[in-house]
């Protein structure tokens, strides 16, 4: 019995008609292997229509997985208390024999497709599957690739709606031609709150050789929602293969002079300023998370990933997040997730207006002062609790670029982390190579005292990607390099810092990352000179004046340029120090990393010896 055939005999005939429809034996041989295995109750298999849509957002609320808030159209949904984030223990990169990848947890492919499957077997009985289709970038385009997910969870179907691209018709024109993702997933068995109860048997497995991801007995988004960070392994891993770049990254408008348009991306480590610069209310919002760079006729081309946000709530407030906070007050579809609500209205942790003393959250009741089962004090909100929301909501979103299927042109390409000594607040790299290796493959970013009790441990992470890599890091690096061939004209590398520090006293405003774009774009065409320095071009004295009055309306004195973009020799070799150290523990590292980094040392030290440990812009600039 072939396929179709069976699925014809496990789906109620309106449901099969719908797989029907696509010829694709290889996902109809799919299907009817994992339902048959699953062994769901009751099979939905989603359409593009709206229909099917509101079928799936009704199901979220009538199995309890959401429940509605006093606002129209806003939902809460709650993850058990020990599964509010990804699961980094027990996620697992499959590879042949188990074969060891640096920073990676590897397991067996034989041995990991066994337990997953013994996991999942019967799993679904007395449940309803839900049989989704996406894409990943904009639909009909060089950037798409259309994903299939199973999930016995409406709350994940109901996230994928609103952060994706619908992908029936995709898949039907694509036909045997897809190239397609799998992720199958079961939340497994619930508790009475509707949470995964089971997270000792917790697994989320990536097999790259099938492009397959599974996950069990969870529900957080993060571990679940297989066109987000399970999805981002498989692409990771499909751009080194063909030489194209899937990175941890932002994409923006940054708006020039005379209406000028120039698009970045950027990546940043967590809590280094990379939502903020991305939704900055002046410039424009392509995507915050997750982007493809594309070499298309010799232009490095840049596309969304998805069309909507799951965003950290925490600390979301009127004055520095008014464009969001406008969003999260409006009646438009948003899923509030481990957050506190009373009487129908969701708060959250340093939300910058009063929070009550009770009400339900991640918990269940819950009031001030409560503590869980360790002796913690348990704040109204997770740190990591969430809001899933459409871009189209977002009054500054460049929706047009959105769904561009030829994507936009990547001027810049922009580094940030949290570093309170060493990286002045912005530079832009000599060329490819320099900017690839010196900032984003030496990318760190400190710990803060709010989280881990210490501050300024300096945690390695380049391109912010490490939590994600599914390949060798050299190969990764690799390939970034290699890009540099693929295209006429490399976007130009630049780095930001938002925290330098002296005496204690933070060295930028946080709105200053406004002029720091405004000045990229003017480098990215241009329009302006820069200072040469042993770690790349700085700005001039006089180019920032002019753009902190046109841009915040400050005045920026000499003193604050000095201190800021003092190049700190000391720091700086110390750097070199520790990423190479890191780098030389590893194998299969291209040389080049080395070689650069040492002409960089070099630059340092000749320039030690003629201005000292500590030098200032304007010596440099021949003042």
């Amino acid at each position: 019995m072939n396929a179709l055939e069976r699925l014809e005999k496990l789906l109620e005939p309106e449901q099969f008609e719908k797989v029907k429809a696509i010829d694709n034996p290889e996902l109809h041989e799919f299907l009817a292997e994992w339902i048959e295995w699953l062994e769901p109750d009751k099979v939905f298999v989603c359409t593009d229509s709206p229909e099917d849509e509101g079928y799936v957002r009704w199901k979220a609320l009538y199995y309890g997985e959401e429940k509605m808030l006093e606002m129209p159209n806003h939902t809460v949904h709650y993850d058990n208390y020990y599964d509010q984030a990804r699961d980094k223990a027990n996620t697992a990169i499959l590879t042949p024999g188990g074969k060891p990848l640096p920073y990676l947890n590897t397991k067996d492919r034989e041995e990991g497709l066994k337990e997953i499957r013994e996991l999942m077997k019967g799993i679904m009985r007395g449940k309803e599957l839900f049989v989704c289709f996406f894409v990943l970038g904009p639909k009909n385009s060089i950037f798409t690739i259309p994903a299939v997910q199973l999930t016995d969870s409406a709350y994940v179907a109901h996230s994928d709606f609103i952060l994706y691209r619908k992908g029936y018709e995709e898949f039907k024109r694509l036909g045997r031609s897809a190239r397609f993702f799998r992720f199958v997933h079961s939340e497994g068995e619930l508790d009475e709150r509707k949470t995964s109860k089971n997270l000792d048997k917790r697994r989320i497995y990536i097999d790259l050789e099938d492009e397959t991801v599974y996950s069990v007995n969870t529900q957080y988004g993060g571990n679940t929602i297989g066109l987000k960070k399970p999805a981002f392994r498989l692409t990771i891993a499909r751009a080194v293969k063909e030489g194209w770049l899937s990175e941890h990254m932002f994409l923006m408008r940054v708006n020039g002079p005379h209406g000028r348009k120039t698009y970045f991306t950027g990546a940043y480590p967590s809590m280094c300023g990379k939502t903020s610069t991305a939704m900055i209310s002046w410039e424009n919002i392509v995507g915050d998370d997750l982007s493809f760079i594309l070499p298309v006729n010799g232009v490095a081309r840049g596309a969304n990933v998805e069309k909507g946000v799951f965003g950290i709530i925490q600390g979301v407030n009127p004055e520095d997040d008014p464009i969001i906070w406008g969003i999260l007050h409006s009646p438009v579809e948003i899923i509030f997730s481990n957050v506190l609500v009373k009487d129908g209205k969701p708060y959250w942790n340093d939300m910058g207006v009063p929070v009550p003393d009770d009400g339900e959250n991640h918990s269940g009741k819950w009031w001030r002062g409560k503590k869980d089962k360790e002796g913690n004090e348990i704040p109204p909100s997770h740190k990591n609790a969430r809001f899933t929301v459409s871009l189209e909501h977002f009054p500054n979103a460049d929706l047009e670029a959105l769904e561009n299927p030829c994507g936009v042109e990547v001027g810049g390409m922009i580094f940030g982390g949290r570093d309170a000594d060493t990286w002045p607040p912005v530079r832009e790299a000599f060329d490819w190579k320099h900017g690839v290796i010196t900032m984003g493959a030496a990318l760190e970013s400190e710990t803060t005292a709010a989280t881990l009790g210490k501050e300024g441990v300096r945690a390695f992470n380049p391109m912010a990607i490490l939590d994600f890599m599914s390949v060798h890091l050299g190969d990764y690096i690799r390939n970034y390099l290699e890009f540099e061939k693929h295209v006429k004209k490399t976007p130009k590398v630049f780095a930001v810092n938002y925290f330098l520090r002296e005496d204690g006293m933070w060295l930028n405003h946080k709105l200053d990352k406004g002029v720091w774009l405004k000045w990229m774009e003017l480098r990215v065409h241009g329009d302006v000179d820069a200072i040469e320095t042993p770690i790349g071009y700085i700005p001039r004295y006089e180019d920032l004046v002019g753009l902190f009055e046109e841009v915040l309306n400050k005045e920026y004195t000499r003193e604050d340029y000095e201190r800021q973009f003092k190049i700190r020799v000391p720091e700086l070799l110390a750097k070199i120090d520790r990423i190479e150290e890191i780098y030389r523990k590893l194998d299969n590292v291209p040389e080049e990393l080395f070689k650069v980094l040492e002409e960089e040392r070099k630059r340092l030290l000749e320039a030690r010896g003629k201005y000292g440990d500590y030098i200032s812009p304007f010596a440099l600039e021949g003042e």
